[in-house]
């Protein structure tokens, strides 16, 4: 069997057409996930209900063809497996139970404690292995340590992260120990991922972006370093993809830093810069502007074919520069497609 053209890009590959999957395709925009969300009753009962989770995995590889999935989960699983609390505020996104002093973060699990809570996640990972179709890749994820804990230190997201960064200013050893704490859990639940069948692993580190200096080098930069290389030697030959979104200058050098197979890339760098400064170090992801997916037309078109074109002459996966929102048009994706694909 030929190999599946998003582990050639992942190996260096330049093809003549680069595969193409889309952040948060299983989703909100489509009206068979709405379905399947209701069925479920809540958000955080279709994560945890395999067979759900992975319907909703399959709906847009049976929809579109998309060359790869991605499990179907939420970054911040990881923090209920650490013991923390989770829930969800209907139109509102996530609230947990805050962890903001080293006492709280001694208390919380330990890495190899997680398993028990995230089991449904890895049988939605073996059922997706059996079921995808043959030539589709099966992306696992997890969220990078610094995204994680800015939820755990805030209790929710927040523009700026300020909590986080607080924290981090008054007391960086407790801080840092979060970190440890969250880079152990997230390579045993990655390894676990793969086990049961994902191909393929990317981090995704949303709010690397608030990260500057020294604190990127230190909290973006290595825990990726570690969380990579510790899975690359529990399997070998594993493909993995990073994205530290809103990076700009610290895009440069990250996947020789980390380790990385691939770099992600957001749409607020321009795809000549990515291909003259980050995909000379290997395959890079991205970076369509979702909101393309609202407008359509011929300006999409054209924007699409502008970031084929710029990134042809490197190995490259064609993707969003950060998830499709649920006011995105699902005709509008088909388009996006057939043009990447030459249409």
């Amino acid at each position: 069997m030929t190999e599946k053209t998003i582990l050639r890009a992942l190996k260096g590959e330049v093809l003549p057409t680069p595969p193409i999957w889309m952040m948060r395709q299983a989703g909100r925009y489509l009206p068979e996930y709405r379905a399947t969300r209701a069925q479920a009753g809540d958000f955080l009962s279709l994560c945890y209900t395999p067979d759900l989770a992975a319907e909703v995995t399959l709906q847009p590889i049976r929809r579109y063809g998309f060359d790869a999935a991605i499990l179907f989960a939420d970054i911040l699983l990881i923090c209920q497996a650490l013991g923390a609390k989770l829930w969800f505020e209907t139109g509102e996104g996530p609230r947990l139970s805050t962890v903001t002093s080293a006492a709280e973060i001694a208390a919380l699990k330990p890495a190899d404690a997680i398993h028990d809570t995230l089991a449904p996640v890895y049988e939605t990972v073996r059922i997706l292995s059996r079921e995808l179709p043959k030539e589709t890749t099966l992306i696992g994820f997890a969220g990078a340590p610094w995204t994680v804990a800015t939820y755990m230190v805030a209790g929710r997201g927040t523009p700026d992260q300020g909590p986080a960064h607080a924290l981090k200013a008054a007391d960086r050893a407790a801080f840092a120990a979060l970190i440890d704490r969250l880079t152990d859990a997230t390579i045993d639940y990655l390894s676990m991922q793969v086990q049961a069948g994902a191909e393929v692993v990317k981090l995704f580190d949303s709010w690397a972006g608030s990260l500057k200096g020294q604190d990127f080098t230190d909290f973006a930069v290595a825990p990726a370093a570690r969380i990579i290389a510790e899975l690359k030697a529990r399997h070998p030959g594993l493909p993995v993809i990073a994205f530290p979104r809103e990076a700009g200058q610290g895009y440069v050098g990250f996947a020789k830093a980390t380790g990385a197979d691939c770099v992600a890339l957001d749409n607020s760098v321009s795809p000549e810069w990515a291909a003259a400064h980050v995909q000379v170090d290997g395959c890079v992801q991205g970076n369509l502007a979702p909101g393309y997916m609202v407008t359509g037309g011929a300006e999409m078109d054209e924007a699409i074919r502008h970031v084929v074109r710029a990134f042809s002459k490197g190995p490259h996966i064609f993707n969003l520069g950060h998830g499709i929102t649920p006011d995105a048009d699902p005709a509008n994706v088909a388009r996006m497609i057939e043009v990447v694909r030459g249409g």
